[in-house]
């Protein structure tokens, strides 16, 4: 475990021991592991405070305002930096004092909350942080406003998590239904990625299931946010509230991390009830089989319900179906729920699967339908023994399940815009893709999806100039009928044999069959450019697929190059910018020196040209 720190605090922290240099291909076996080990005691990473002889202390840096060196994880540990500067302001106007000193000396900040994110906005692997101070917006960034009126609306700072604004809006008996289904993750965080939660407007009502209280992505719901910006005429930064009518504010409701966001007031409306019922009673097959094939298909679900789910297991049967409903009074055949995260059993591994990972991981690979098929089962007696097939209670209830100790997978995703009456034809279409790439991975001993593939089902974000630019549910204004987003992912043990190229030749796939009926984009907590060095690495994707799909169709002034250019207008200097978001940024290819330079300065890229990565067919 390594050696035991107290900080100035008081608190013990946990002094992670050095680790060797990451493999080329990701873990090794013996190290995939780690992410379902450590989804059961997550083990927290060191924070001591700076002193003068610590040995690259950032120059000059501002008195009062704490500095510590910490280590950093991301949510699936993946990424994992030895020291990082971190700095804990007290107030917003600490941030704008640190993005003086950062300018001033030449530094980068970063915002950083829960981590709760797989991709490397946040942070790269070998990321060179000797000019880096991570900000952390968890310590007293935190406050929290609910005012009532019409709309009703929650202000809430950066570090803030969505538990404690949901615990403070169903006090006040408002809440937020389309969200994540984890609570952990900060506000700002949220926001940043464009994070969603599932649901669509019931036939005929012409509005989300859940009266409004959210539509697409948490993004959409943002009345106003407060951003550090460069002001040109003071030569300071300041803090600037951007309201949902200024053009600018499209650009900064989801940055992916290219701003600093200090706060947002988002629209809420009156809570409700919902029912969530499970299942497994439907095969996969007809689950996610094709259009009109029968009774029990998602999008049948989806039509009678708003708001569904479902959660496949590779090599199973059945998936884990949920739907949820609204309903007034608590139907007698319902439990009723007084809290959120029902599903405890979701924080320990059945002794069978965990026995069955221990030996994947050793190189049995053909024992992942064996392990798959256990963690179905042990989800099947969980629900039977904490009585949660069929939940009743307030909206955060029965929509908030994951918790930070449910199991770390590294995760997949996209998100397809498509017409309402082809949501199933997107759904058979990638479950057979789906399907016949671990087929053909099977054919040569590899199993490369060990989790769960997941399913959820939006609205897009709202039409017209103040639609979030950068989320992967802004509309296409040239598509009105394109009135859905279909959310895919895709979970595995980090380092499973035969994972890149499985994902690299899926979302190749994707991009030629989701074309002229659909677009797909990335969901961008998840993975996505997958190319010879796994994820996010496949350049033709990153400075061209991703960029033209949100230009096409988009209005002049909301396409991509547009959100680029006012986040950099607002950041000249570049204080918050990052070596992975100046390549994804880029209006073309970087030049050979210009990648190299890249890598060194903290981003591990490809090691092999585009398109690298062969199918296994």
């Amino acid at each position: 475990m390594g050696d035991t720190n107290i900080g100035s605090d008081g608190a013990p922290a946990t002094r992670a021991a050095p680790a060797g240099g990451p493999h080329p291909c990701g873990p090794p076996r013996r190290q995939v592991l780690t992410a379902a080990a450590t989804a059961l005691g997550w083990v927290p990473v060191f924070r001591v405070d700076a002193h003068a002889a610590d040995p690259g202390l950032p120059p000059a840096f501002p008195r009062g305002i704490r500095l510590v060196r910490q280590a950093f994880r991301n949510w699936s540990g993946e990424v994992a930096l030895e020291a990082v500067w971190t700095a804990v302001p007290a107030s917003p106007h600490d941030v704008l004092t640190l993005a003086d000193w950062a300018r001033a000396h030449r530094w980068r900040l970063r915002a950083k909350g829960a981590a709760h994110t797989f991709s490397p906005l946040l942070a790269g692997k070998n990321e060179d942080t000797r000019r880096l101070v991570m900000v952390d917006t968890t310590a007293h960034l935190t406050a929290i406003e609910v005012r009532p009126g019409t709309p009703a609306t929650v202000t809430a700072q950066a570090g803030a998590t969505l538990d404690a604004v949901h615990a403070a809006l169903g006090a006040a008996g408002y809440g937020l239904t389309c969200v994540p289904a984890t609570g952990s993750v900060t506000v700002a965080g949220v926001l940043a990625v464009g994070g969603h939660g599932t649901g669509v407007p019931l036939p005929g009502t012409g509005r989300p299931l859940g009266r409004g209280t959210a539509s697409s992505t948490t993004s959409d719901t943002v009345e106003s946010l407060t951003a550090v910006v460069w002001d040109a005429t003071t030569g300071r930064h300041v803090l600037r509230t951007f309201h949902r009518s200024e053009p600018d504010t499209a650009a900064f409701l989801v940055h992916l991390g290219r701003a600093f966001v200090t706060e947002a007031t988002l629209r809420v409306a009156a809570d409700v009830r919902l029912r969530c019922r499970s299942s497994f009673d439907v095969p996969v097959g007809e689950l996610f089989g094709p259009p009109g094939s029968g009774p029990r298909t998602l999008d049948r679900y989806l039509s009678r319900a708003g708001r569904v789910e479902a959660l496949w297991l590779p090599h199973t049967e059945r998936p884990w179906l949920k739907v949820w409903t609204e309903e007034p009074e608590r139907p007698p055949a319902a439990r009723e729920i007084h809290s959120p995260y029902p599903y405890v059993f979701g924080d320990s591994i059945p002794e069978e699967a965990s026995t069955l990972a221990h030996r994947i991981t050793e190189g049995a690979a053909a024992l992942t339908p064996a392990f798959t098929g256990a963690l179905q089962r042990g989800i099947q007696l969980g629900l039977t023994a904490t009585a949660t097939w069929d939940l009743w209670g307030w909206s955060r209830n029965t929509v908030l399940y994951l918790r930070a100790t449910t199991w770390r997978w590294a995760f997949g995703g996209w998100a397809v815009l498509c017409a309402r009456r082809d949501v199933q034809r997107v759904l058979h279409e990638f479950w057979s893709g789906l399907r016949r790439g671990l087929d053909e991975h099977g054919a040569h001993g590899e199993y490369p999806l060990n989790g769960t593939v997941e399913v959820r089902i939006t609205a897009p974000d709202g039409q017209g100039p103040a639609a979030p630019v950068l989320s992967a549910a802004c509309p296409r204004a040239d598509r009105p009928d394109w009135d859905t987003v279909v959310w895919l992912n895709t979970a595995t043990f980090p380092g499973t044999p035969g994972s890149a190229v499985f994902h690299h030749d899926l979302e190749q796939w994707m991009l030629t069959r989701f074309t002229g009926w659909a677009v797909v984009r990335p969901e961008w907590s998840k993975g996505w450019a997958y190319g010879a060095g796994g994820a996010w690495t496949q350049w033709s994707v990153l400075t061209g697929t991703w960029p033209r799909a949100f230009t096409d169709g988009r209005p002049e002034g909301a396409r991509w190059d547009d959100a680029v250019a006012v986040l950099e207008r607002h950041d000249p200097a570049g204080v918050f910018r990052s070596p992975f978001l100046a390549g994804l940024f880029s209006a073309q290819l970087p030049s050979p020196g210009r990648l190299a330079h890249d890598l060194r300065a903290g981003m591990d890229l490809p090691g092999r040209p585009p398109g690298s990565v062969g199918s296994r067919s």
